[in-house]
Order: structure tokens, then sequence, then C-alpha cells
């Protein structure tokens, strides 16, 4: 349904969180180096838990291949930064769009910002507050996205087991 891009992860549990979270919601997973972790690190399959086999990811080697590789979409960007000026529940997410995420200490390049500004995106907090945890960033936007969309194929219900 949608694609989450995490630029330069440093933590292995938020990435095995967002393959969690990308594994339920149906949505694909782009990793661009340098990640802070091998990619087969214990922490993040443990975090990812029984979930791999449900997850789509690629793994690219620059933002510049991940930018030469999607050109020919034609999909929308939007890049998730504190930096950003617009809310990300005031846009219009389109089924198949990109959603940026940076590196926990830093986040994304300002460069990359100031380039992008129109598509840049923000969860409000308090003005004190740094930032939020990145797996709960890409939770919070990739909820809204699918939820414009009516959740999609997503099962809305569920039922109980003991009564």
């Amino acid at each position: 349904m949608f694609n989450i891009v995490l630029v330069e992860p440093e933590i292995p549990q938020n990435t095995g969180n967002i393959i969690r979270t990308a594994a339920a919601t149906g949505c694909k997973v782009h990793l661009v180096k340098p990640l802070g972790f091998d990619i087969s690190d214990r922490a993040l399959k443990r975090a990812g838990l029984d979930y791999w086999h449900l997850t789509d990811f690629t793994v690219y080697e620059s933002l510049d291949e991940f930018f030469a590789k999607i050109s020919a979409d034609g999909k929308n960007c939007w890049f998730a930064s504190t930096k950003a000026a617009r809310r990300y529940d005031d846009v219009h997410f389109e089924e198949g769009d990109y959603i940026l995420f940076g590196k926990e200490t830093k986040g994304l390049p300002e460069k990359l910002l100031f380039e992008n500004y129109q598509n840049t995106i923000r969860i409000p907090m308090i003005e004190e507050a740094r930032s939020l945890n990145l797996s709960n960033s890409v939770a919070i936007i990739v909820y809204e996205a699918l939820r414009q969309h009516g959740f999609g194929a997503l099962k809305e219900s569920g039922h109980l087991t003991q009564f």
C-alpha cells in the first residue's frame, strides 16, 4: 500500500518494530545504507518476531541509488521531520507513496529537506520535545495514510477466542 523508507537507521530494535508494522499493514520497507547494524542482527529479528516472511524490503547502498530506482514510478515522496512546517494529517497520501524517515540521532539530511520542503511533514508535539521514537513516528504516519484510504484490505474486526 505504502512505502516506508528508513534512511541510515541506527537502532536495530526500531527497524525491527518498523518491519513488524510494515508486515501488519502490507507496506514495503526500503533501507538506505549505511545501516547502524547488521541486517541479520538478532535484536532486529527479535523485534520483527515471526513477521519476516510477511515483509517485503529492499536495501540500497545510498540515497542516490534509492532515488534512481524509484524515479520512474511517479509516486510522491514525503519527508518526515521535526523541521517541517506542515502536519502529517494536512497532506493527501496516494497509494504507493514513499514516506522517508531519517536516522534516530539526526533525522533526514537538511539539504534533502530544503530541496523537498513542500513535501516535508511533521508530527505535532510540545516545543521542549526533541522528537518521538522512530518506530512510533512511522506507525503514526503510516496509519494516517492508511486511514485516508479506508485501511484498504486490512482486517478491521477481531473476535474473542474464549467466549
